[in-house]
C-alpha cells in the first residue's frame, strides 16, 4: 500500500505498518506447523492435549472420510458444534479437500437452521449427538445427506470420558446404528493417517459464516483463504513478542468469525488453543487455573462474570501476559481490575464478520484510549465518510460512516449480489457503523447505522424478532430495540401494540418467543404501548423509539 496514515505513529516500534502477505492456505499452514513443531500442543480440551502432528493426522483421516462420503470441491458442509476438537478437525478437513464449512450456531432453532442450511446449499452436516433428532427432521426440508455426530465426551481425558455419560446424562445421546448417520470417532478410525493432497486455493471460499438469524436477515459471509490467512498474518504481526508453544484461550465460538480467527491464529503461531465448549465463568475459572493460558480473549460479559468470582480474584494469575476484548465496549473499571490482578495489558479489537473480522486493535502494549477500539491494523486502510452520500471523506473529530479496505474484507454475501453491492463499493466495505477518528488514528464507535443489538457478544437483529412477534395473533405492531444492560452490554426490549379488544401479558409473549427464537434473542424486557412512532409514510421509526426509551430511563434515574 505504501500509504501514510495518522495511526502509524501510534504503532509499537516493533510492529510493522505493512507486511508482505504470504500466499498460503490454512490447511498448508497446519501441515507446515506440524512439520516444524510436531510435538507442540495444538489443542487442549479439559486436559486432553493434541499435538500439531496428531491434529494434522486427524484432519487427514476425516478428509479421506469426507471424500468417501461423496463430498467434492466447493461442496458446503454444515458444521454445528461448540468449541471442541471435532470442530477444528471438521473445518480443516473440509478445507483440505477444497470443500467449504458453513459454520452454524448449534443453539439455533429448527426454523433458523432450516433457512441457513438451505441458503448454504449444504450437502452434509457434522453436529452434536444431542442435535441428531433435529437434524433428521431438517434432512427432509433441506439438501443434507450424510450426518456425522460427535459426543462432547469423545476427547475427554480418563476418567472423565468414561464417567461422562452417567454423570451428564442430559448431555449425552447414544447413537443407534442407522443409514446415513456416522459417529465421528468410528468414522475416522476407518482411515489411515496418511497425507491428503491439499485442494484449497488462495482465492477459494474457505468458510461461510452467517451474520444473523432467519429469512431476510441472515447472510452467509464468504471468507476466502486469502481473507483468513491475511487477517491471521495481520493480527499476528502486532504481537511482536508472542512465542511458539504459548497458550491462548479465546472464548469466542468457532461459528463466530472471531473464534474462527483464533483457531487459525494458533495454527499460524504454533500456539496451544485452550478450548471452552461452554463459556460459563465457574468452568472457565477452573480451566484457567489448570491450563494457565498466557493470553485470554473474550467479550466484556465474560470478564464481568469472571471478576464476580472470588476464586478467580484470589488466583495467582501471573502467568497471564495479556487480555483481548471485542464485540462490545469494555468498561474502564474492568480494564483496571484485570490490570490490578495480573499486571497485564488489554487489547481491544473491533471488526465485523465481513472483515474476517479484525480491522482495528489497541496497539499491543501501547497506549490505551478508553472508549476507543484502537487503530487500524497493518495493511488496513480506514476512512470516515458522510452518512448522507457516503462520498465525502471527513476529517478527524467528525462523525460519519466507517469504511475499511484491506485483504481481510470479504468476497461478498453468498448468493446475494444486491446486498453485496450495497456494502462493497470500489473495494471499500461500508460498515454501517458510525464512528469518529481522532488525530492519532484511534477509532471510537458512537452509533450504529444498522440496528443490530450486541448482547453478550452476540449480534441480534431486531427485524428478526419483530417478525416473530408479528406472528402472535394478539400483536398488532411490534418494534425491538437494544437497551443498556450492566452485564450483557445491551439486552433486548420489545415494544408491543396489542390488537383492539385483546389482552396480552409479558409472560405470554416470552413463552411465544422461546418456542421460535434462540434463548439469547428472546426479549428480556417487554413494554406495551398504545402507538409506535412512525414516519409520514407509516414506517416504524426504531431510532425515535430508542430515544423515547432513553428519555424514560433518564427520567426514572433523575
Amino acid at each position: 500500500m505504501a500509504m501514510q496514515r495518522p495511526w502509524f505513529k501510534s504503532y509499537h516500534p516493533n510492529a510493522p505498518h505493512e507486511i508482505e502477505i504470504e500466499q498460503i492456505t490454512m490447511p498448508e499452514v497446519l501441515q507446515r506447523t506440524a512439520d516444524r513443531h510436531p510435538d507442540t500442543i495444538a489443542l487442549n480440551y479439559f486436559g486432553t492435549k493434541i499435538s500439531f502432528r496428531r491434529l494434522n493426522g486427524l484432519v487427514n483421516r476425516l478428509a479421506q472420510a469426507l471424500l468417501a462420503l461423496g463430498i467434492k470441491r466447493d461442496d458446503k458442509i454444515a458444521v454445528l458444534l461448540p468449541n471442541m476438537p471435532q470442530s477444528a478437525v471438521a473445518n480443516l478437513a473440509a478445507m483440505r479437500i477444497g470443500a467449504v464449512p458453513a459454520m452454524l450456531n448449534p443453539l439455533y432453532t429448527e426454523r433458523e437452521l432450516e433457512y441457513q442450511i438451505n441458503d448454504a446449499e449444504a450437502k452434509m452436516a457434522i453436529t452434536l449427538d444431542l442435535l441428531l433428532p433435529r437434524m433428521q427432521t431438517l434432512k427432509a426440508k433441506t439438501g443434507i445427506g450424510p450426518i456425522v455426530t460427535c459426543h462432547i465426551s469423545d476427547y475427554l481425558p480418563f476418567p472423565k470420558k468414561q464417567l461422562f455419560p452417567y454423570v451428564k446424562k442430559g448431555m449425552f445421546r447414544k447413537i443407534e446404528p442407522q443409514a446415513g448417520v456416522y459417529e465421528f470417532m468410528d468414522l475416522i478410525r476407518k482411515y489411515p493417517d496418511q497425507p491428503v493432497p491439499n485442494a484449497s486455493r488462495w482465492d477459494d471460499i474457505a468458510v461461510l459464516i452467517y451474520t444473523g438469524g432467519t429469512t431476510g436477515v441472515s447472510k452467509g459471509v464468504m471468507l476466502t483463504q486469502s481473507n483468513l490467512c491475511s487477517n491471521v498474518q495481520q493480527f499476528a504481526s502486532g504481537f511482536h513478542d508472542v512465542k511458539v508453544g504459548e497458550r491462548l484461550m479465546f472464548i469466542f465460538p468457532f461459528f463466530h468469525s472471531a473464534g474462527h480467527l483464533c483457531m487459525h491464529l494458533c495454527l499460524w503461531m504454533g500456539m496451544e488453543d485452550v478450548l471452552i465448549p461452554r463459556p460459563e465463568p465457574p468452568i472457565m475459572a477452573d480451566i484457567i487455573k489448570n491450563a494457565r493460558p498466557n493470553y485470554i480473549g473474550a467479550v466484556p460479559t465474560i470478564y464481568v462474570g469472571l471478576l464476580a468470582l472470588e476464586k478467580f480474584r484470589k488466583m495467582d494469575l501471573s502467568f497471564i501476559g495479556g487480555f483481548v476484548s471485542g464485540a462490545a465496549p469494555l468498561p474502564v473499571e474492568i480494564i483496571e481490575q484485570l490490570k490490578q490482578l495480573t499486571g497485564s495489558t488489554m487489547l481491544e479489537v473491533y471488526g465485523l464478520t465481513e472483515t474476517t473480522p479484525v480491522v482495528t486493535a489497541t496497539p499491543w502494549k501501547g497506549k490505551i484510549k478508553v472508549g476507543t477500539v484502537g487503530v487500524p491494523i497493518c495493511n488496513t486502510d480506514m476512512k470516515i465518510v458522510d452518512v448522507d452520500t457516503g462520498q465525502k471523506e471527513l476529517p478527524p473529530g467528525e462523525a460519519g460512516e466507517i469504511c475499511f479496505k484491506g485483504p481481510q474484507v470479504m468476497k461478498g454475501y453468498y448468493r446475494k449480489p444486491e446486498e453485496t453491492a450495497m456494502v462493497l463499493k470500489d473495494g471499500w466495505l461500508y460498515t454501517g457503523d458510525i464512528g469518529v477518528m481522532d488525530e492519532d488514528g484511534y477509532l471510537s464507535i458512537v452509533d450504529r447505522k444498522k440496528d443490530v443489538i450486541i448482547a453478550g457478544g452476540f449480534n441480534i437483529y431486531p427485524k428478526e424478532i419483530d417478525e416473530v412477534l408479528f406472528e402472535h395473533p394478539k400483536v398488532l405492531e411490534a418494534c425491538t430495540i437494544g437497551v443498556p444492560d450492566s452485564y450483557r452490554g445491551e439486552t433486548v426490549k420489545a415494544y408491543i401494540v396489542v390488537k383492539a379488544g385483546q389482552t396480552l401479558t409479558a409472560e405470554e409473549v416470552t413463552a411465544f418467543c422461546k418456542e421460535r427464537l434462540s434463548p439469547y434473542k428472546v426479549p428480556k424486557q417487554i413494554e406495551f404501548i398504545g402507538e409506535l412512532p412512525k414516519s409520514a409514510v407509516g414506517k416504524i421509526l426504531r431510532r425515535e423509539l430508542r430515544d423515547l426509551d432513553k428519555k424514560k430511563r433518564e427520567t426514572r434515574q433523575a
